[in-house]
């Protein structure tokens, strides 16, 4: 008996060993198309609405629906790149003339806020001294500034590369995810549920409360966050405000990120002897902008989860700093299974009537 229990504890060792070694070899194979998978599962699960409305509308089929909706997801970030490829592009070149005309008046002097700050305004001053006197020497600044900038220039063309490629791998496989998503989810609930038992069901409807609640938290705040930016822009007399508008919803998906655009703005302005409007737009940005943040993420994914929203923003930010952009989502995730676990162990503790589990007293 004893030679039986020792041949069945080898056999699974070495079972065990060899499934480890098949993991590790299937996450290098995977590697690179890790990001763009879990991009995929969270496109996936939040627009499964929309295709279960599509599939009925084209009566169950299922791969034509898959194609139907993989079709409006690729629209839906294709045209507003689109569009603000071609916006930056016309700015661009609007930018370029005014910042030519302003040179060719000649010497040109600070505004008294900025020219009076210790050892900045004298520098900036100097600077633009330099620049507007000598045509030649913004010539071999520019040179120099590309010359320098160049190795950087390639590395953010490689990036934009890379992250295209992995738009691309997203897509195709979410195509896949919306015709066999079902099959998918049902057969890792099988798999899960021989590991953990029957709360795996409660940790997955976690995970899918938390991965809908933080895009469409982080979509909700960037939009209204980038219409109000948008509205000061255009009150306070900017050129182009439905760019600089549709760039800080870009940016407020990033936690905080909205300030280095209208803050940005705004000093220019004042830079520009504007200084009225870009005190204003300063204003605008802080009692208003900012404010849409601090409203609208904590009412849709704290209320909508059930976890504090401290909570949240470190996993967002831990997530954005461990996993890059895609972290911004899984980062929330994995505090929401963290706290699902806890609030079960403390569940179970209450029932066990374990001293100390309850509430605290006063």
């Amino acid at each position: 008996m004893k030679e039986g229990v020792t041949e069945k504890l080898s056999n699974r060792v070495v079972l065990g060993l060899l499934l480890g070694g098949l993991l590790l070899l299937t996450y290098v194979v995977m590697r690179p198309f890790v990001v763009p998978v879990v991009w995929a599962i969270i496109l996936a699960y939040t627009t499964w609405p929309l295709l279960a409305r599509i599939r009925r509308l084209l009566g169950g089929r299922r791969t034509l629906a898959a194609a139907v909706m993989t079709a409006l997801l690729t629209a839906a970030f294709a045209l507003p790149a689109l569009w603000l490829a071609l916006l930056l592009r016309a700015e661009m070149a609007n930018a370029y003339a005014a910042i030519a005309a302003l040179l060719a008046q000649g010497p040109y002097r600070l505004p008294d806020v900025l020219a009076g700050v210790p050892v900045l305004g004298g520098w900036l001053q100097a600077l633009l001294d330099q620049f507007t006197g000598d045509p030649d020497a913004i010539r071999q600044q520019l040179a120099r500034w590309v010359e320098t900038r160049a190795a950087e220039s390639l590395t953010i063309i490689g990036g934009l590369g890379r992250n295209a490629a992995k738009l691309g791998f997203a897509l195709f496989t979410v195509f896949f995810l919306y015709r066999d998503g079902e099959q998918v989810l049902a057969q890792a609930q099988r798999v899960l549920r021989r590991f953990l038992g029957a709360r795996v069901d409660r940790y997955l409807s976690a995970v899918g409360s938390m991965s809908m609640a933080v895009v469409w938290g982080l979509v909700a705040t960037a939009l209204g966050q980038g219409l109000v930016a948008g509205l000061g822009y255009w009150w306070f007399g900017l050129e182009a405000p439905v760019l600089l508008g549709a760039i800080t919803a870009i940016i407020a998906l990033l936690p905080f990120g909205t300030p280095f655009v209208w803050g940005s703005v705004g000093a220019w302005l004042i830079a520009n002897g504007q200084t009225f409007d870009g005190i204003g737009l300063l204003l605008w940005g802080t009692l208003v902008v900012s404010w849409v943040d601090n409203l609208v993420r904590p009412l849709v994914i704290s209320n909508a989860t059930r976890i504090p929203f401290l909570l949240v923003m470190f996993g967002v930010l831990g997530g954005l700093a461990a996993f890059g952009l895609v972290g911004l989502f899984m980062g929330p995730v994995i505090l929401a299974v963290l706290m699902a676990v806890w609030r079960e162990w403390i569940e179970e503790s209450v029932g066990a009537g374990e001293p100390g589990a309850g509430a605290p007293g006063p």
